[in-house]
Parts: structure tokens; C-alpha cells; sequence
């Protein structure tokens, strides 16, 4: 184990929400998010930027990434790993291209207002995976 891996593990369980193999059980803020609100994360420009690289049930959005897989693939996928592919997805898969959305340590080429920070909130982020599961 590296020092990512166990900061990751020590994190988790200060956080409240232990690993568990390629997922995150837990909510990262002991709640269920609004699937509605996941939605618009998703489709969004500014927000989530999913659609640059994936694709979707978003017929108002006329140009969609086909860099990664449709969104409508992370039904099959429980809560926790849907969850997992968002928070970082390289625990999953080291030579993911998708960006870690709630990672601020261990980065590279950010720049400096960002430094710090998550891409987004774990409110969001519980948001687009309540989204995601009513894909399925």
C-alpha cells in the first residue's frame, strides 16, 4: 500500500465512508442527493463537464462526448461504485482519463485558484450518483 492508498483508507474513514473493494457505500454526506439537481450537474458546461467525454440521455444537448462510455453504462453499477468513478477514479482503473472529482491532493497542472479545492461538492457529487441510478 502507498501513501495515496492509505491516505485515501484514513480519509475514508474519518469522512465516514470506508472503501470497500472498487467502491464508496456510504453517502459522503450521510443523505441521498436530488437526482434532479445530478441532472443538471451532468449536463452542465460550467459544473460537471461530463458531456465533453461521455454521452447521454440528453437530447437538448446537441454535441456529447463519445471519448468515454455513454452515461446510461453506470446503471449497472451499484451506488458505491458509481460513487467510487466519481470521487477518483483511478483507484479503479490508475490509467483513467476521467478527473478525480473530489481529490485536491496529489494533483498536477492545477492552477493556483483551484489548488485545494474539488471539482465538486460532496453534496454534488451525491447528486450525480442519485442521477446516474435512475439511468438503470
Amino acid at each position: 500500500m502507498n501513501w495515496y492508498e492509505a491516505s485515501a483508507i484514513a480519509f475514508s474513514f474519518l469522512a465516514g465512508n470506508a472503501f470497500a473493494g472498487d467502491s464508496i457505500p456510504a453517502s459522503l454526506t450521510g443523505a441521498k442527493g436530488d437526482p434532479a439537481r445530478g441532472r443538471a450537474i451532468v449536463a452542465s458546461r460550467q459544473v460537471g463537464l461530463c458531456l465533453l467525454c461521455h454521452s447521454g440521455p440528453f437530447p437538448e444537448e446537441r454535441f456529447q462526448g463519445d471519448l468515454a462510455p455513454d452515461l446510461r453504462n453506470a446503471a449497472r453499477l451499484t451506488e458505491g461504485e458509481i460513487r467510487q468513478r466519481i470521487v477518483d477514479p483511478t483507484r479503479v482503473n490508475p490509467q483513467s482519463i476521467m478527473p478525480a472529482y473530489y481529490k485536491s491532493e496529489g494533483l498536477t497542472r492545477v492552477a493556483p485558484a483551484y489548488r485545494g479545492k474539488t471539482v465538486l461538492t460532496p453534496e454534488q457529487i451525491e447528486d450525480v450518483v442519485a442521477y446516474l441510478i435512475t439511468l438503470k
